[in-house]
């Protein structure tokens, strides 16, 4: 196991992936290492309509996917609430289908206060409603032992049509490779805002740093292209980054990935901020970058819809037989270590 971060894959194989309990056939995408969420589904279902008659509803799927409730009260509780909040939202996300369900389990340090609390759930209301999510059932308490910031779990889910769902081991030869937002989204956002004072860079840069805070949500960028065009494979990169998503995506699918760092769209003050911080772009944390694979004749419509809402993308590259990944004609593998969390923990002890 890694000493920070997620187990990577070999621990995954060895102490995980052997022992999941039952095996049941509702179950049609179960646990993978690098791989977002998992999907029951169920078969058709009767449903009672406003006049008591009886209706039938077709096959139906439920993305699932469970994380940290992850909290960095130096943010302000609002805004690491609103964090928080779509960090659980995004694995669904990438499913294809909309959230539409929480279950929330806050495990919370002794010393936060009721109006802290409030701030936080409130926040978590406020976005819930935004996209049509309800909270179903959860577990709030204190306990001595918990520390900021994982301050508890949740699972997410989203319930929809399994046709529409977008599975992330369904990338296909031939498909264009697609990235929003670019790299280090997550790692640039959260190591500024947090590390402001310490930063030794031009005002402009550091301000450009900071607002990379709220591109940490691939939320909208995955129902955006989902409806767009026809995509096979979308997963989002958080630890390991780029790198990272680009390594888990073809080993998922089966498939080798050929990309070019130069088409990849890179957001103001994150190569500033990473060269600061001393760490790997491309190897760094980025929540809210979202990487996908699209059919070609698609591809500049799903670029197209993007664009429109404001959301920078780029086609990157391409999905070939094979495995692996190429990037500038090079093989690389993945990361393992993020350089975010040695970085985060360097400068705390500074501030």
């Amino acid at each position: 196991m890694t000493d920070l971060g997620k187990v990577d894959s070999e621990f995954f194989e060895e102490y995980i992936f052997p022992h999941l309990g039952a095996e049941r056939d509702d179950v049609t995408l179960g646990p993978q290492h690098g791989v977002d969420f998992g999907v029951i589904e169920l078969g058709s279902m009767a449903s009672q309509t406003e006049s008591d008659s009886v209706m039938e509803v077709g096959d139906v799927a439920i993305a699932t996917a469970t994380d940290p409730i992850y909290i960095m009260p130096s943010l302000g509780f609002e805004r690491a609430a609103w964090f928080a909040f779509h960090i659980l939202m995004s694995d669904v996300a990438v499913s294809g289908l909309q959230p539409t369900h929480l279950a929330v389990d806050f495990n919370l340090p002794p010393e936060i206060t009721d109006e802290e609390f409030a701030t936080i759930w409130r926040t978590f209301d406020r976005e819930a409603k935004k996209l049509d999510v309800s909270v179903v059932t959860g577990h709030t308490a204190r306990y001595a032992g918990c520390n900021y910031p994982m301050v508890g779990g949740a699972t997410a889910m989203a319930v929809g049509d399994p046709d529409d769902v977008v599975r992330p081991n369904g990338a296909r030869p031939g498909d264009r490779v697609l990235l929003t937002k670019g790299p280090a989204v997550e790692a640039t956002g959260l190591l500024s805002n947090q590390f402001e004072d310490l930063m030794d860079l031009p005002e402009e840069t550091v301000e450009q740093a900071k607002d990379r805070f709220y591109d940490m949500s691939p939320v909208e960028d995955a129902r955006i292209a989902a409806e767009a065009g026809d995509v096979s494979a979308m997963h989002d990169a958080t630890e390991g980054g780029v790198h990272g998503a680009l390594t888990e995506m073809a080993a998922a699918s089966g498939v080798h990935l050929d990309v070019r760092h130069d088409d990849v769209p890179v957001l103001p003050g994150v190569l500033e901020a990473c060269e600061f911080f001393d760490i790997d772009p491309w190897a760094s944390i980025s929540e809210g970058t979202l990487l996908l694979a699209v059919a070609p004749e698609d591809a500049d419509g799903v670029l197209g819809a993007l664009s429109d809402a404001g959301i920078p993308a780029g086609d990157i590259g391409e999905v070939r037989d094979g495995t692996g990944v190429t990037v500038d004609g090079e093989e690389i593998e993945h990361p393992e270590v993020d350089p975010f969390w040695g970085a985060f923990e360097e400068f705390m002890e500074h501030e």
